[in-house]
C-alpha cells in the first residue's frame, strides 16, 4: 500500500509539473496591473459606434454597475445566443464603450467563465473560439486604442 502511495504521488507531482510548465509563458494578470481605481460618479455612457446603439439597453444597464476590470471600466458580457456571448468595457470616467471585437462562444465543459477578468488588471482571458472559429486561450489587453491580442494558446486538436 505504501509503495502505492508513493507512486501515486510521484505520479501527481509530475502531472503537476506538466501543467506549471504549460502555463510558464501564459500572461499573467500581475503583468499588466493597473493601480488607477474610479470610485467617482460614472460618466454617461456614449453611444457612437452601430453596435452601441443596437445593444443601448443592455450597455446602459451595465453602465450603472461599480467599476470591476482595469481600474475604471465595467466590463459587461451578455448572451448572443446558445453558449455565445458578446462583450464590451465602458470606461466609468469618460463613458466610452469599447467591444470586444469578437463573440465568444464553444467553450469546454470544465471552463467556469468564458471570459476571466479583475478590477486591478487590464488582461482579458478568453476561452473557447472567437466569432465560432478556432478554440483555445486568448490573452487580450486593453489600452487607449482597444483590445490587444497578447497572446494564443490553440486548443489541441483531438484525434
Amino acid at each position: 500500500m505504501k509503495k502505492f502511495l508513493l507512486m501515486s504521488f510521484v505520479s501527481a507531482m509530475c502531472w503537476m509539473g506538466v501543467a506549471q510548465a504549460a502555463d510558464a509563458g501564459a500572461p499573467r494578470f500581475e503583468d499588466f496591473a493597473v493601480s488607477d481605481t474610479f470610485a467617482g460618479k460614472a460618466a454617461k455612457v456614449r453611444l457612437v459606434s452601430a453596435d452601441d446603439k443596437e445593444y443601448a439597453t443592455r450597455i446602459r444597464e451595465a453602465s450603472r454597475q461599480k467599476p470591476n476590470f482595469a481600474g475604471h471600466y465595467v466590463l459587461a458580457n451578455w448572451d448572443c445566443g446558445a453558449s455565445c456571448v458578446s462583450t464590451v468595457a465602458i470606461d466609468a470616467k469618460t463613458g466610452r464603450v469599447t467591444w470586444l471585437p469578437f463573440t465568444v462562444c464553444c467553450w469546454d465543459v470544465d471552463v467556469k467563465e468564458p471570459i476571466e477578468f479583475r478590477r486591478d488588471s487590464r488582461l482579458v482571458v478568453v476561452h473557447g473560439s472567437r466569432n465560432e472559429e478556432g478554440g483555445g486561450t486568448y490573452y487580450y489587453a486593453l489600452d487607449k486604442d482597444g483590445f490587444k491580442l497578447v497572446k494564443v494558446v490553440e486548443k489541441a486538436a483531438k484525434n
